[in-house]
Protein backbone atom coordinates (compact mmCIF):
# COMPACT_ATOMS: atom_id res chain seq x y z
CA UNK A 1 0.00 0.00 0.00
CA UNK A 2 1.58 3.12 -0.79
CA UNK A 3 1.43 6.59 1.79
CA UNK A 4 -2.19 8.24 1.40
CA UNK A 5 -3.95 4.95 0.02
CA UNK A 6 -7.25 4.52 2.00
CA UNK A 7 -6.78 1.80 4.67
CA UNK A 8 -10.54 0.59 5.79
CA UNK A 9 -9.06 -1.71 8.41
CA UNK A 10 -6.94 1.33 10.09
CA UNK A 11 -10.10 3.61 9.50
CA UNK A 12 -12.59 1.84 11.55
CA UNK A 13 -9.71 1.06 14.21
CA UNK A 14 -9.94 4.63 14.87
CA UNK A 15 -13.74 4.92 14.92
CA UNK A 16 -14.03 2.71 17.81
CA UNK A 17 -10.99 4.26 19.44
CA UNK A 18 -12.66 7.56 19.29
CA UNK A 19 -16.05 6.36 19.89
CA UNK A 20 -15.25 5.14 23.07
CA UNK A 21 -15.26 7.69 26.43
CA UNK A 22 -13.03 6.94 28.84
CA UNK A 23 -15.32 7.91 32.61
CA UNK A 24 -12.90 6.41 34.52
CA UNK A 25 -10.65 9.37 35.65
CA UNK A 26 -11.43 11.67 38.88
CA UNK A 27 -13.62 14.21 37.83
CA UNK A 28 -13.89 15.82 41.19
CA UNK A 29 -12.73 19.71 41.32
CA UNK A 30 -9.44 20.20 43.69
CA UNK A 31 -9.93 23.00 46.15
CA UNK A 32 -6.44 24.87 46.80
CA UNK A 33 -6.71 27.29 49.72
CA UNK A 34 -4.36 29.45 50.69
CA UNK A 35 -2.74 32.97 49.76
CA UNK A 36 -0.22 33.70 47.14
CA UNK A 37 2.10 36.98 47.63
CA UNK A 38 4.56 38.82 45.55
CA UNK A 39 7.27 41.60 45.44
CA UNK A 40 8.38 42.35 42.51
CA UNK A 41 10.40 45.90 43.77
CA UNK A 42 10.26 47.28 40.03
CA UNK A 43 7.99 49.78 38.69
CA UNK A 44 5.56 48.70 35.12
CA UNK A 45 7.77 51.00 33.73
CA UNK A 46 11.23 49.31 34.16
CA UNK A 47 9.56 46.14 33.71
CA UNK A 48 8.29 46.87 30.37
CA UNK A 49 12.06 48.48 29.50
CA UNK A 50 13.14 45.13 30.68
CA UNK A 51 10.84 42.99 28.20
CA UNK A 52 12.21 45.26 25.16
CA UNK A 53 15.62 44.90 25.99
CA UNK A 54 14.81 41.52 25.54
CA UNK A 55 13.44 41.03 22.57
CA UNK A 56 16.07 43.16 20.95
CA UNK A 57 18.61 40.46 21.81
Amino acid sequence: MSMGAYDEDEHERREQKTGVVDAGFDDERNEYRGSITYESGESTEDLLNQFKELNDE
